[in-house]
């Protein structure tokens, strides 16, 4: 928690000095942030541009929580979107919505386990195969919507719209969807405080060479966390196409970027369940707010992204100090 509190006040003073080095006035600056995400104006896009990042935040938390990156969720989260596309309309009633967000799921399961198996049974690094793997499920869910799944009506690379009995209800301008994103977070909390599974994970995180002398079995839990990591990013993919505009449209889920803002988050809060929701939350208000910043004090939105990268250095800074401080005491 200190380091946490360290980190967002030095990396706030930073910011002020290069708001005042733009001829900003920086408490305008961050007061037209925080109405700009949390006024009437902008609390609707704050919680849909949230929800997405919350979710993406908590899926590559599960195996950070063991020290273990999982950068291929840009990949699982259009596999599942795309998946919930394809199934989705096939199955009448409302168990279509249901069939659309298990299809999204298993199939982000399935595909984060590959890069698993590649670490494990090929020595490949997880990070090396994760992220590599995106690239061709963002390609094959890409060709799908240019070629065989485009919409006939229209001249952008997108699918036809879902049918109507296959949409989440929507709340505003959130779906229900952010009722199983808040689910899947407190299940993340309960596991990793409660079961062994989560004390394993965690005591691999402490130390592999530990947890293997413990008895841990690396490879196995690899596989697990990476399919749960990639199982919720599908989830989340499938949550974005059954929420408005109701359809698959190329480069619109990596746009926004929700996989590296929720990375940012799971980092800021050490992948601890709870503080990765409030620091995805934190993330996504940031975000929202610097449109608000950009019209009332004409400094550029982009500042905002510069400040996410300076939270992080001094996390990283603050980190490494206080564990030094640590060893010499």
């Amino acid at each position: 928690m200190r380091t946490v509190l360290v980190t967002l006040v030095g990396a706030l003073v930073l910011g002020a000095v290069l708001l005042a080095a733009t001829g900003a006035n920086p408490l305008d600056a961050y007061w037209a942030i925080v109405t700009g995400a949390f006024g009437p104006d902008g609390i609707q896009d704050t919680l849909a541009y949230a929800v997405p990042v919350a979710g993406m935040a908590t899926a590559l938390a599960i195996p950070l929580r063991a020290g273990m990156v999982n950068l291929g969720g840009e990949g699982q989260l259009v596999l599942g979107a795309i998946s919930a596309i394809v199934v989705g309309p096939h199955v009448p009633g409302v168990l279509g919505i249901v069939a659309a967000l298990v299809a999204g799921t298993l199939a982000g399961a399935l595909y984060a386990s590959v890069a698993a198996v590649c670490e494990t049974r090929l020595g490949v690094p997880l990070l090396v195969s994760s992220l590599l793997l995106s690239y061709p499920a963002m390609s094959f869910a890409a060709y799908l919507v240019r070629f065989p799944m485009r919409d006939a009506g229209s001249s952008l690379p997108q699918s036809e719209q879902l049918p109507p009995d296959v949409r989440l209800p929507a709340l505003g301008s959130v779906t229900m969807g952010v009722f199983l994103i808040v689910a899947a977070v407190a299940v993340f909390a309960v596991v990793d405080a409660r079961t062994p599974a989560g004390f394993e994970a965690r005591v691999t995180g402490w130390g592999p060479r530990f947890a293997a002398y413990a008895g841990i079995e690396r490879p196995g839990l690899t596989v697990r966390l990476l399919a749960c990591s990639g199982g919720l990013a599908g989830l989340v993919g499938a949550v974005v196409v059954l929420g408005f505009p109701y359809r698959f449209i190329d480069g619109a889920l990596i746009t926004p970027q929700y996989t590296w803002v929720g990375l940012l988050a799971a980092l800021l809060a050490a992948a601890n369940p709870l503080g990765t929701l409030v620091a995805a939350v934190f993330f996504a208000a940031l975000t929202s707010g610097g449109f608000a910043m950009e019209r009332a004090t004409q400094v550029p939105r982009e500042l905002t992204a510069v400040l996410q990268a300076i939270l992080i250095i001094f996390l990283a800074a603050a980190t490494g100090l206080l564990r030094k401080r640590r060893t010499s005491t």
